[in-house]
């Protein structure tokens, strides 16, 4: 049996145990994991044979990075749809994070200066700042929204919306990082970390994969605090306060009543009484 029939069986096997085990819970998301599982298969397939040109050709990985600049924006920004703004604050904080990160590991060099370094640690940075950027929008938002009263109060007493803002900011923060922060302190302990393992299946030595494993780590809390950080300071003063709940409900009452309305057909008009 040859190694692609083998892997074939096993993505197909681990598929099915796993949707297997959301019917058993009654959990209707079994498409929604096909769907990823496929989306991810196809796109690693495109990543591999584009990154075949781009070794042959070191100058095509200005696209590779822009594609995935573009789309860190995309995602980041369609996460934080009801934030003022939040596509520029979201590409700014970014790309604040990435490049002093990215910029110190392979500029400096801390590891090697090359194009298959650049395009790893670029990847793997950019993926965090993306993360960062949506639990760091994302808690602002629900913050702001949960501590209206809080936040009105502040204001009443002269206070700006940033002062007011700020400590539901610096929570968002806090928040963001934990992610980053329990896998820095957990690595080799609970899990061993993709760029280890795959350092190690790439033929490097135990000690060569531990090296880039935890430049990667602390690179990464060095790109996720930037990019929260900035991204709280430029989210930090919204121009208004979130609609109340009771305000949001009763708005969306008046748009479906006028859309039933649009929908049911006319009477027709009964003829004048003489």
């Amino acid at each position: 049996m040859s190694s692609d029939v083998r892997l074939g069986l096993g993505l197909v096997l681990l598929l099915l145990i796993g949707c297997g085990a959301l019917t058993f819970a009654g959990v209707h998301v079994r498409g929604a994991v096909v769907y990823a599982a496929a989306r991810a298969s196809l796109q690693l397939t495109v990543v591999a044979l584009a990154l075949r040109g781009v070794f042959a050709a070191p100058w095509a990985v200005v696209g590779v990075l822009a594609l995935m600049y573009s789309v860190v924006v995309w995602t980041g920004s369609r996460r934080l749809t009801g934030l003022d703004d939040a596509p520029r604050a979201v590409a700014i904080a970014c790309a604040a994070g990435a490049v002093v990160a990215i910029g110190i590991i392979v500029g400096l060099p801390t590891l090697s200066r090359d194009v298959r370094t650049l395009v790893a640690a670029s990847g793997i940075v950019l993926g965090g700042t993306m993360t960062a950027a949506t639990l760091t929008g994302r808690r602002i938002q629900q913050g702001v929204r949960d501590r209206r009263a809080e936040l009105e109060g502040w204001l009443a007493l002269g206070a700006t919306m940033r002062e007011a803002v700020r400590p539901i900011a610096r929570d968002a923060v806090r928040e963001a990082l934990i992610p980053a922060l329990d896998q820095t302190r957990t690595v080799g302990l609970v899990t061993l970390p993709g760029a280890f393992v795959g350092a190690l299946l790439g033929g490097a030595g135990a000690a060569q994969a531990a090296r880039f494993q935890i430049v990667v780590l602390i690179g990464l809390l060095c790109a996720e605090a930037i990019t929260a950080t900035v991204l709280a300071h430029l989210l930090g003063a919204p121009a208004h306060l979130p609609a109340e709940e009771a305000e949001v409900t009763e708005r969306l009452r008046g748009r479906r009543r006028g859309a039933a309305r649009a929908r049911r057909p006319a009477r027709p008009q009964r003829a004048a009484r003489r």
